[in-house]
Parts: structure tokens; C-alpha cells; sequence
């Protein structure tokens, strides 16, 4: 019987443990089943930066440093982009990327790194609670905003942790240098850059040669429904290849006959359903290369710009402001196809007209 007491006696301890640690629901007074107890926070650790002054001032230096290399990265960025000119040669072509690619790569790693590094060792390591309230503009509220600044401010160290502050803020001003310099190269310095994309390397007589082989193009090798990606026979012979081919590269479809809908003016620019078209969008230049036979639209990949070839390619979708400028062709005694002459008017993105 004794025995029996005791087993009661457990029973009601284990119940009263329960109830200490499930929550009970306050409607009903029932013990969800599925309730756990509470872990609350583990027990605060200190950082080694907390308790060992050195580290602390070896933390600071870190971030410093790397702050630091994010700078010279931006710099050395920069100055890869002037030493390794893209002039055609596609050794400087590479080295140029490959340095500049590092430059940046540094620039923005090390000054990643250095936040983080800041924040995990250097800044205030306490748990707080942010109570959710309406937002009011009292002047309480506005009080315990600058209270907050303040918070922050002491607990990042960022007003006294002058070595930290200064090379941050270093790394951010030199940090938007490579881009300048990268977009302003890819504006001419002393030309107008109307004129230099409303003449390309074009001419009367000029042979249509395939892309990148420069092998000739026959009228007979253009089979109905076939896209050629086209460049000038001559392009090698250009003083400035790679900035020729941008403006004179070209897209050679052929449709039937019947489909093309060609004003009366250009009934002579293309060649038994042959048409060529500037593979250069009107909107920001990216290339047009995807052809869709059955429906003769032109696909833009980078803003989804659509043209129709069958009707003089022709804006049908996008945001290109204006069809894409067609080569005027035919064909020579030996049946290769030839431009009749340069585009009449610019290639590329239409802000370029604009004065």
C-alpha cells in the first residue's frame, strides 16, 4: 500500500513538472501536446577580442588592412584597364579582362570581408530586444531615434575607431573609380559618335563572308530558312578590328520571296528572299542573334526586343525604338554575295542620334 502511495506521489510530480513546462492555452486550459519548453538564450560567451586587448587592436588592424586592399584594388583596376588598352589583339583583349577582373575582385572581397570581419569581432556582442510599436512622429520618438544613432555609433565604434573609419570610407570613395573608368571608354574621346556608327566598313562590292571564318557567301549556300552570322570580307585588313566588326557584323536570312513585304524603295536591297540586317539592337547595341524561322522574328536575348524580318525588321515587341538598319545586297559575276552599299543610316542604339 505504501508502495502504491508513493507511485501516486511521482505521478503527481510528473504531472506538475509538465505543467511547469508546457504552456498551457489560456482559453481552454489545455496542455498542447505538441508544446516544448523554452530554451531561453544559451549562456553569453565572450569573444576573444573582448577579454585580450591585443587581439582586440590585432582585429583593428585586420579590417584596416583589408579596408585597405579594397582601395588598392580599385586602383589597380583602373590602371590595368590603361595599361592593357583593348586595340584588337586578343592577347591584350585577355589580359585585360583577366586584370581588371582581379582588380575588382579584390576591391569587393576584401572590403566584404572587412565588414564582416568588423561586425564579428570588433562591434558591441550583446542580445536586444526591438519592440514593435506604431510609428509616430512625437518628439519621443524622434528622441529615441537620435538615441539610437548614438547606440549604434558606440557600439560599432565607428566615431572612435578612427583607423577603421577612415580606411572604410577610403575604400568606398576609390571603389566606383574601375566603373568610371570602364563605361567612359566605351564613349569615343574626340568624334562625334554619330558619325563614327553611321559609316561601317561596307562599301559597294564589299563580299559577305561568314562569321569568324570569313569564308564568301554564295546566294546558293543561303538555304530558305537559314541565318548567317555575316562580317565584311576585308574586316582583317581594318586598322581597329574589334570596334569594326561591332558596327558592320550582320545577320543573313532567307525567306520566300512572297513573304518579304518590302517597300517600293528597297524592292533591289535584298536578293531572291535574301535580306541582311545589322545584328546591332536599336536599343542598348547588345547583338541580335536569335531567328525564329516560322514566324521570321528577331529575338533580342538581353531586353526581348522583337523584330520582324519579313517587314523590314520592324519593332514588335521591346523596348528598341527603331527597326534595325538594313545592308542593301546583291550578288557579283561569280554568285557571291555583295553589299550594293555602306547601311544608310547609323547602327546601334538609337541614343546615339541624339545631339
Amino acid at each position: 500500500m505504501a508502495q502504491d502511495d508513493n507511485s501516486g506521489k511521482d505521478l503527481a510530480a510528473a504531472n506538475s513538472s509538465s505543467h511547469d513546462l508546457l504552456p498551457v492555452d489560456t482559453g481552454t486550459g489545455v496542455v498542447s501536446p505538441d508544446a516544448v519548453e523554452n530554451p531561453g538564450h544559451p549562456e553569453h560567451r565572450q569573444r576573444v577580442t573582448d577579454l585580450n586587448p591585443k587581439k582586440e587592436k590585432q582585429a583593428e588592424r585586420t579590417v584596416f588592412i583589408l579596408f585597405f586592399l579594397s582601395a588598392v584594388g580599385s586602383l589597380w583596376a583602373v590602371a590595368a584597364y590603361m595599361m592593357f588598352p583593348i586595340d584588337g589583339q586578343m592577347e591584350l583583349v585577355r589580359s585585360n579582362n583577366l586584370f581588371i577582373g582581379l582588380g575588382a575582385t579584390l576591391a569587393l572581397m576584401a572590403l566584404g570581408i572587412g565588414a564582416v570581419h568588423w561586425g564579428k569581432a570588433l562591434m558591441a556582442d550583446h542580445e536586444s530586444v526591438d519592440h514593435r510599436h506604431p510609428v509616430r512622429g512625437t518628439d519621443e520618438t524622434r528622441a529615441r531615434a537620435i538615441e539610437i544613432f548614438e547606440e549604434a555609433n558606440e557600439e560599432s565604434g565607428f566615431g572612435r575607431r578612427s583607423l577603421i573609419r577612415n580606411s572604410l570610407i577610403g575604400a568606398l570613395v576609390v571603389f566606383p573609380l574601375p566603373a568610371v573608368a570602364l563605361f567612359r571608354g566605351l564613349a569615343p574621346y574626340d568624334e562625334d559618335p554619330v558619325e563614327l556608327l553611321h559609316h561601317t566598313m561596307w562599301k559597294k562590292g564589299t563580299r559577305l563572308a561568314r562569321d569568324p571564318s570569313g569564308a564568301p557567301i554564295k546566294a546558293s549556300d543561303v538555304t530558305l530558312g537559314s541565318a548567317f552570322h555575316v562580317i565584311p570580307e576585308d574586316l582583317n585588313d581594318a586598322k581597329d578590328v574589334l570596334n569594326e566588326k561591332a558596327k558592320a557584323i550582320v545577320l543573313l536570312m532567307r525567306l520566300k520571296p512572297e513573304d518579304l513585304n518590302e517597300l517600293p524603295e528597297r524592292k533591289n536591297w535584298s536578293y531572291n528572299g535574301i535580306v541582311a540586317y545589322s545584328k546591332v539592337c536599336t536599343h542598348v547595341g547588345c547583338p541580335v542573334a536569335l531567328y525564329e524561322q516560322q514566324t521570321h522574328h528577331l529575338l533580342c536575348p538581353c531586353h526581348q526586343s522583337q523584330f520582324d524580318v519579313a517587314n523590314h525588321a520592324t519593332v514588335i515587341f521591346g523596348p528598341a525604338a527603331r527597326p534595325l538598319p538594313q545592308l542593301p545586297i546583291t550578288v557579283d559575276d561569280e554568285g557571291y554575295l555583295v553589299a550594293q552599299s555602306d547601311f544608310h543610316e547609323p547602327v546601334g542604339p538609337s541614343f546615339w542620334e541624339r545631339h
